[in-house]
């Protein structure tokens, strides 16, 4: 999925829009009827070619994931992440905003994504990290104390990578974010904001 694409925010926005309406129609009451909804919105604006020709590819894209992954694709949620990412108000948001906004963008992406608990951080039962396999996992304990009650960075956060780490840069640099990586540990690095 391309982000970057100048008419994504278009697509996003008139999927939600058509989302909407059908939730105060009635005709959409459940998760399963919404991505039901949404990939027949979807096939209906690539068999009529409704949206520019640019856009032809993150619809087949969307309308796969729907598919093939049904209540799992998140279809709403993806359209939402389009519509923001696409649109100029994420720097604007809280440091937390935007951090939830990165790790739903690395799901996106295919990158695995999870919170590890301090058992699973470190020590005997710690999570073995494959490298092989691409993943970002954050530290529930830094989660829970990293940000003040208006949601912006106190301390920096622990974060294991096996992602590509240029990809999850690009990510974390769209938002606001950055990463340092620890000179000890490669997989092991931090994550700080990047706005002042």
């Amino acid at each position: 999925m391309d982000t970057s694409n100048l008419y994504v925010d278009h697509l996003a926005w008139c999927g939600l829009i058509a989302l909407n309406m059908a939730r105060q129609a009635g005709a959409v009451s459940s998760a399963a009827q919404e991505n039901l909804f949404l990939c027949r919105w979807l096939a209906t604006a690539e068999k009529k070619r409704l949206f520019r020709r640019e856009l032809a590819n993150d619809i087949r894209w969307l309308l796969r994931e729907g598919r093939e992954k049904g209540l799992r694709a998140d279809l709403p949620g993806k359209l939402e992440y389009l519509w923001r990412a696409s649109s100029s108000d994420l720097l604007a948001q809280n440091d937390l905003f935007r951090l939830q906004h990165v790790m739903h963008a690395i799901t996106l992406t295919g990158i695995n994504y999870g919170v590890l608990t301090e058992s699973d951080w470190e020590g005997r039962q710690a999570l073995k990290m494959n490298p092989k396999i691409p993943a970002v996992f954050l530290r529930k304990s830094d989660l829970e104390t990293g940000f003040d009650e208006q949601g912006s960075l106190i301390k920096p956060l622990a974060t294991r990578i096996t992602a590509e780490l240029s990809a999850v840069d690009a990510l974390l640099s769209r938002a606001g974010w950055k990463r340092k990586a620890d000179v000890d540990d490669p997989l092991l690095h931090l994550l700080i904001t990047d706005i002042q």
